[in-house]
């Protein structure tokens, strides 16, 4: 049974189709990997699928729930996080603070338990700070719980971005671009991480353009252009796609690889 199935998912803005009756499921325990090129619809499903769009036709569905049109925080609190592909950190805020926000809407705190309850707000707070410290020793950034976040290197950055998402103990866990401005350090670093996630049980769904991280991290992978769904396989059997490899490089580059 998938966690996530989409049917027929639409978006239109005005006389554009961004996004063109796209069928997709997530399993469980899978690494899925989404690419194809610039304008291919990648973004806009994702964000019709998570609260930021609401499609214009189709329907979503999480853990056999529907979802779709649901705005952003409800979709969040379901049991779905994500990244985004333009870097969202909060820069003059530490690293501790910045994955704390993360866990708040798993914090069943409200603010007059901190008068009328305090032992037991108290125990609650306590509770959030041990299990963001857990997440940040578990990627190296513990020692540098303090520092702020604009002074992490890039791909910290990405890292710590990352953090924030699992903070709310998502079900599933969607990254829009995680490699944008990495070098190929930092990639494999992040491929190593992301891969690692799905071992300890997660869920994840890709977004991204680097072809050698997909190949790299996915189980399985959909091909989208013009905001439909073209292809979908293993890694091998995309890569080995010659109508795949037209839509990146074009008919006549395709044909001579």
């Amino acid at each position: 049974m998938p966690i996530l199935e989409t049917r027929d998912v639409t978006k239109r803005f005005g006389g554009l189709v961004a996004v063109n009756q796209v069928c997709m499921t997530v399993n469980n325990n899978e690494i899925l990997g989404i690419i194809g090129p610039n304008g291919a619809g990648k973004t806009s499903f994702i964000n019709a699928l998570t609260g930021i769009y609401k499609p214009s036709s189709g329907q979503v569905f999480f853990q056999d729930k529907e979802i779709t049109g649901l705005p952003a925080y409800k979709i969040a609190k379901q049991g779905i996080s994500r990244t985004f592909q333009n870097l969202r950190v909060f820069s003059n805020i530490s690293v501790l603070e910045n994955v704390l926000i993360g866990a708040h809407c798993r914090i069943d705190n409200p603010f007059h338990h901190i008068f009328l309850r305090p032992l037991r707000s108290r125990k609650i707070e306590h509770q959030a700070y041990e299990k963001v410290i857990a997440l940040l020793k578990n990627v190296g950034l513990e020692e540098k719980k303090e520092t702020l976040a604009k002074n992490l290197a890039y791909g910290e950055q990405r890292i710590l971005e990352i953090c924030r998402a699992l903070a709310s103990d998502p079900q599933l866990l969607i990254l829009d671009e995680p490699c944008a401005g990495m070098n190929s350090m930092e990639m494999d670093t992040l491929a190593d991480f992301v891969k690692k996630l799905r071992n300890e049980g997660n869920t994840i769904v890709v977004i991204e353009h680097n072809m050698r991280f997909m190949m790299t991290v996915s189980d399985r992978i959909i091909v989208m252009t013009a905001g439909a769904k073209f292809r979908e396989g293993t890694p091998e059997e995309i890569r080995n796609d010659l109508e795949v490899q037209k839509v990146y490089l074009g008919e006549q580059e395709a044909e001579r690889c």
